[in-house]
């Protein structure tokens, strides 16, 4: 009898274990880590997107910040984090650039992470200071053709996706521009409004300032024209067939992460994206909600550090 209440309470424990592991995932809160700090554009969409996928997995999904080192620090912390579908980065374009800016990341891009979806694309802005002359693209190219090196364009910073837009810029239109670096958008923006630089690639989150008359919105670098600037044309359809700049935002895991719990997260997110709650609020601001498959996202990653590797090369860009 004693044995055999044994044999009970073993099986009632092993049933018992068994039942755990195989919970539904998740049965516990999620981390979503953010690699910049708090205010900035990920905070922007990686709060609602918290919010609207914590409604539909049932558990809390907890934003973190973890500053620094253009988004390295927290990028190797996911990395490194157990592949469990409990830890989950939302990555910016950085995460493509940085590999060709810093050779020497304690991750890599590709192979350290699990892909869970696309979540939006923020198109940039080439504004002017009021005072400038040229109003049109041909007519910003014709004048930097005719002041080779005299045309100043800020951005915010090196490296940053506002360099890279007008380093591309340059090498589409075949012009030279005078590169002026700042320590964030922030400062490009007021230098732009001051007459310290002539132009710069910002986010349409400036747009407020060009209606009060402060900045001249020359064209955005979307694909596609933006509802916030209708008005606005595309550098494309001004005459540089192909260009296109857009800061992008998306979830990763660390690699090895099962699918069940990426297809889990996948789905969350895409139901996110699709709920008009979401998008009144991330539109509003400039963002375009764009979710992907895991596969598509990875691909995206891929064709994006291979186009940039490429502008940085020609660029010589080096981060001191």
């Amino acid at each position: 009898m004693k044995n055999l209440f044994k044999h009970l309470i073993g099986g009632a424990v092993l049933l018992a274990s068994s039942i755990a592991s195989a919970a539904p995932f998740p049965d516990r809160p999620i981390e979503l880590i953010i690699p910049y700090p708090p205010g900035g554009t990920a905070d922007a969409v990686g709060r609602p997107l918290a919010a609207g996928m914590q409604k539909r997995l049932g558990v809390p999904v907890v934003v973190q910040y973890k500053g620094g080192a253009s988004g390295a620090i927290a990028t190797q912390y996911v990395a490194r984090a157990a592949p469990n579908g409990y830890t989950v980065i939302m990555v910016l374009a950085a995460h493509a650039i940085n590999p060709s800016l810093y050779p020497n990341l304690p991750y890599d891009a590709v192979k350290d992470f699990t892909p869970i979806s696309m979540v939006a694309k923020l198109p940039l802005v080439l504004y002017t200071n009021p005072k400038f002359g040229p109003k049109t693209i041909p007519e910003f190219i014709r004048y930097a053709k005719d002041h080779p090196g005299d045309l100043s364009v800020g951005s915010a910073g090196n490296g940053n996706t506002s360099h890279l837009a007008l380093e591309l810029f340059s090498n589409m239109a075949g012009v030279k521009l005078m590169h002026v670096p700042y320590k964030g958008g922030g400062p490009s923006i007021i230098a732009a409004m001051g007459g310290e630089v002539d132009a710069v690639f910002a986010g349409p989150d400036s747009l407020h300032l060009a209606q009060a008359g402060k900045l001249h919105v020359m064209a955005v670098t979307s694909p596609k024209r933006l509802a916030l600037t209708a008005d606005t044309p595309t550098i494309q359809e001004s005459g540089l067939k192909d260009y296109e700049v857009q800061g992008w935002y998306g979830l990763l895991a660390p690699a090895g992460t099962p699918d069940d719990a990426v297809a889990v997260l996948n789905k969350a997110v895409a139901d996110t994206l699709a709920d008009p709650q979401f998008t009144q609020v991330v539109e509003g601001l400039g963002y375009i909600p764009s979710p992907s498959s895991p596969v598509g996202f990875m691909d995206y990653i891929k064709q994006e550090m291979a186009r940039w590797a490429q502008v940085v090369k020609k660029a010589n860009i080096k981060i001191e």
